[in-house]
């Protein structure tokens, strides 16, 4: 059984507020059920090494260096410290070779022009809809490989009972649609589930993968990306657009 954590980068903006940021992502980490719990295990430890001691929620916003959140558990740290502190973070997933992330890149502009695409959650769907397809084409991967159908998850973000629900008519929409130019979706189980970001580790790697992608296309800073690029789900050849990195809208 396989999971796929995902989480947005901040909130899917208006159409009026177009302009302000270039381009919203939805990313996802996928883990096989047998690797959370060391995962859990190697974050615990991270958190309580002395030059960190870091508790409470890790969230890719709170490491700027203007975040005054008063619930950022990295406040206390300088900000070499908390690079360092988010980097061994990072290093919990590029050190697993069978970890796999995705991401998918909207251009926020390009979406709303879409007729299609009127509110901020049509903005999400058409967002999470090639994240949702590209974790299908992983099982179906896995399976190919071990010879067994492998099963999976979609684990998401809790955000509103509004929210959740517009994400929950999407989701059954993708994987109960059987028209002849749609995805379908054999490998996945039950529907998608929402979960509280403070309580969920996966979660909590997601936003950051997010954070990490989003501050690559939206500014020049492209560090952490770099670091994450090769947990990015690749084709054949080692690509990873389309594959692992998919862009909204198209070409």
């Amino acid at each position: 059984m396989y999971f796929c954590f995902m989480d947005e980068s901040g909130t899917p903006p208006k159409p009026s507020a177009v302009g302000k940021r270039p381009y919203f992502v939805i990313a996802a980490v996928i883990m096989h059920e047998a690797q959370w719990h060391g995962i859990s295990d190697e974050l615990k430890r991270l958190r309580l090494r002395p030059e960190f001691k870091v508790k409470g929620e890790i969230k890719w916003r709170y490491f700027g260096k203007d975040n005054a959140d008063p619930d950022n558990s990295v406040k206390h740290l300088s900000q070499p410290m908390r690079d360092k502190f988010r980097e061994a973070f990072f290093d919990i997933l590029v050190q697993r070779k069978s970890i796999r992330t995705l991401a998918c890149i909207t251009d926020i502009a390009a979406a709303y022009s879409k007729r299609y695409v009127k509110t901020p959650e049509d903005l999400y769907s058409y967002t999470y809809k090639p994240v949702s397809e590209r974790f299908q084409y992983y099982l179906q991967d896995m399976s190919r490989q071990v010879g067994d159908k492998q099963l999976g998850i979609m684990v998401a973000d809790h955000r509103g009972k509004k929210q959740d629900d517009g994400l929950r008519t999407s989701h059954h929409g993708l994987i109960d649609n059987d028209g002849l130019f749609s995805s379908n979706y054999p490998n996945y189980i039950e529907t998608v589930f929402m979960t509280p970001s403070h309580l969920s580790v996966g979660i909590q790697f997601a936003d950051m993968v997010a954070g990490a992608v989003a501050r690559s296309v939206n500014t020049s800073e492209k560090s952490f990306f770099e670091k994450i690029k090769g947990t990015l789900r690749s084709g054949p050849t080692g690509k990873v657009e389309g594959f692992g990195l998919v862009r909204f809208p198209g070409r």
